[in-house]
């Protein structure tokens, strides 16, 4: 646990206060009366993107002299490098781990070190909210498709809107998946997926229930163990486009869901390559550390978010029997609270604790066959660095982990594009994703693509919307 120093986190408070203004956020104002409840903000993109876009400004006429210096720091340490040799491995002030470890030294984005934007890299949580506050919000026409799940659930996921007709079949397909209660309107997600869309790949937002507005139909919502929905997803995915490549991308709890899937599909997985970003892996140490110190106002803030999906949906979820507390979950302070009242059990979890330690995803990676590549920052608030299973990473052949020594949790405010465009990862998530793609070749591994001609196709039951 990394303490916070009173002089680097003064700024955070002054992001919170921003969000105050009823000018900035009028819908939100009821609801953010301590400066604590302001984090919910994080959750609702219209009224974050206002804000963002009037503080935005101003930050950048505050940052300027430094993102110039930084940028020349940059330019003069390619030109050293163009100069000489160009390195054989990544940058040392990266951790690297896995087998393959050897391919990251062809990536251009790894041969820099890595350079947190000033100011905000000397503390997480100031990395983490100043990134969720100001990141440039892309804009992007989706066209929604529901999907009716086997329990009569529903998922949304939200293409590109227009790449049905834009790109060949075979484009490949890149599925990503964002962290709890988050969705398509996230600043993180939409960078992702304008960068591989940039490369002509097809990409897709798979929103779980309940996020980002994707329809509740049953008293379920979603949890960390169930990878039924990603399952029904890919399935679909494949149908659709059974020429092409698929791969999938996932970010904290949306990265947990995808490795535990990768672990149970094993050497059957119809993915062809992954990559993981800001998982939690151990759900027991995350927990516990989301209890302590400023870690109380995300716990607080998702908690939010969840009581807001839960509301409305309340009537599906009256007379419920067996454990279920539902004025539990409705009433929940903290993550731990709604997942006590309601996702438990309604997964078959005895308790809490037992639901978080059968839904770590650090249980899965002995078990990954596809290419995957795990990106964790060191000072991670909500992913805990002691919970990474490094020694399961190396001895999977499949695997690979890049440990940034800094970055927050969804922030990693570094790279060419820092302080206000797209993650630093991001270059690194193509480049291994592209490389994958060319090592599997053109020939699809689908063995949908190989079924005879006349014989007809099979796809879930969906309901298709345009937004």
């Amino acid at each position: 646990h990394v303490s916070t120093t009173q002089p680097q986190f003064l700024l955070a408070p002054r992001f919170l206060a921003v969000q105050r203004s009823e000018k900035c956020i009028p819908n939100l104002s009821a609801h953010c009366r301590r400066e604590s409840d302001l984090m919910a903000a994080l959750q609702t993109p219209s009224p974050f993107a206002g804000t963002a876009r009037r503080f935005a400004p101003r930050l950048r006429y505050l940052l300027l002299p430094t993102t110039m210096s930084l940028s020349s720091s940059i330019v003069s340490s390619r030109s050293r490098d163009g100069d000489g040799e160009q390195p054989l491995l990544p940058h040392s002030s990266l951790e690297i781990a896995g087998a393959r470890r050897g391919l990251l030294a062809g990536f251009d984005s790894l041969r820099r070190p890595y350079r947190a934007f000033p100011v905000f890299a000397s503390n997480r949580h100031v990395e983490t909210i100043f990134a969720a506050f100001t990141r440039s919000l892309p804009t992007v026409a989706f066209r929604r498709e529901c999907l009716r799940t086997p329990d009569d659930g529903a998922v949304a996921l939200d293409w590109v809107s227009g790449d049905d007709r834009a790109l060949p079949g075979d484009a490949p397909v890149l599925i990503l998946l964002p962290g709890l209660t988050g969705g398509s309107q996230d600043t993180y997600v939409r960078h992702m997926l304008l960068r591989a869309r940039s490369k002509g790949w097809r990409v897709v937002v798979f929103n779980s229930r309940g996020c980002a507005n994707s329809p509740v139909t049953t008293a379920k919502f979603y949890s960390a163990s169930f990878t039924g929905d990603l399952r029904q997803v890919v399935d679909h995915v494949l149908t659709r486009y059974p020429q092409s490549n698929i791969y999938a991308a996932g970010w904290s709890l949306g990265a947990n869901i995808l490795v535990r899937y990768l672990g149970e599909e094993t050497d059957k997985c119809s993915l062809s390559g992954a990559v993981s970003m800001c998982n939690p892996f151990n759900l027991v140490i995350a927990d516990e550390d989301f209890h302590k110190g400023f870690n109380n106002i995300y716990d607080r803030a998702l908690a939010n978010s969840l009581r807001a999906i839960f509301k409305k949906h309340a009537l599906l979820f009256e007379g419920l029997d067996g454990e279920y507390d539902i004025p539990k979950a409705a009433n929940a302070k903290t993550v731990r609270d709604f997942d006590e009242g309601l996702t438990r059990v309604s997964f078959g979890f005895r308790s809490v604790d037992d639901y978080y330690s059968n839904s770590s995803s650090s249980d899965s990676i002995k078990n990954v066959s596809i290419p995957l590549l795990c990106i964790q920052a060191d000072n991670d608030p909500i992913a805990p660095s002691r919970g990474i299973p490094r020694e399961d990473i190396k001895a999977n052949p499949n695997c690979l982990l890049i440990v940034t020594p800094e970055g927050g949790h969804l922030g990693w405010v570094a790279g060419d594009e820092a302080p206000f465009g797209c993650p630093w990862t991001d270059p690194i998530v193509m480049e291994f994703l592209e490389h994958v793609h060319n090592e599997t070749g053109s020939t699809s591994k689908n063995s949908v693509a190989n079924e005879p001609q006349g014989v007809p196709k099979t796809s879930v039951p969906h309901l298709s919307e345009h937004v």
